[in-house]
């Protein structure tokens, strides 16, 4: 496991800084390889910090091979630290379910295996109704283009693991292989009972689905506004 005092490659805040009570939140989320999916959520503005790891299983610190070997149960996901002034869990949600393609069960792209699942683990339960509505609503939104059910798992309170070292911030490392397993569904997530959105609507235009491996595409920095 890495050190309490290592720092966010990127956003240089600690990986295992304890939540700052009255403006943070932490929440869970599997949306494919954690590579892309963790580099999407960093970029956020008012996200403080990111880490990859493992969740949803039944061993206790497992390794990445153990996960990967689907014996785990655990699924690749990435914990989002923000503070509640600057982006609103809404805005996390637009993302989670805009990322990648919510209906393709153990599977994203070409990652096959229970341990590539879509899960939201959520930490209160205001978080817990604000999944549940964004799902309803963007399933609307899924039947209108096609799509069949959402697969994603949703539970509160699972236990995170700290992914190696190695794939913390992966992609914004020097050497590191692009690679991002999401599938956009290219819908989009409007507003949904319960949503506060605090980011302006520019943000999102950093996030173009209709392009092929978009988040790869994309700078490391986080987003201005």
């Amino acid at each position: 496991m890495p050190p309490t005092a290592e720092k966010h490659f990127v956003l240089g805040s600690e990986l295992r800084a304890p939540l700052l009570i009255n403006n943070q939140e932490a929440a869970i989320f599997a949306c494919g390889c954690f590579w892309g999916a963790e580099k999407g959520f960093w970029r956020l503005p008012g996200v403080f910090s990111t880490a990859v790891g493992y969740a949803g299983g039944h061993q206790s610190q497992p390794t990445y091979q153990q996960v990967c070997s689907g014996r785990s149960g655990h699924t690749e996901v990435v914990r989002v630290v923000w503070n509640t002034a600057e982006v609103d869990f809404s805005d996390l949600l637009k993302l989670f379910w805009e990322c990648h393609d919510p209906t393709q069960g153990n599977r994203q792209g070409n990652d096959s295996g229970s341990q590539y699942r879509s899960a939201i683990y959520t930490t209160t339960a205001d978080q817990m109704e604000l999944v549940q509505a964004s799902k309803a609503s963007y399933q609307k939104a899924l039947n209108k283009h096609g799509f069949g059910e959402i697969t994603t798992e949703i539970k509160a309170d699972e236990d995170f693991y700290y992914a190696e070292p190695y794939h913390q911030q992966y992609l914004a490392k020097p050497g590191s292989r692009p690679y991002c397993s999401a599938m956009p569904t290219k819908v989009g997530l409007g507003n949904f009972q319960g949503a506060n959105y605090k980011l302006p609507a520019e943000v999102w235009n950093h996030y173009d689905w209709s392009i092929s491996h978009c988040v790869l595409r994309s700078d490391n920095s986080p987003i201005k506004i």
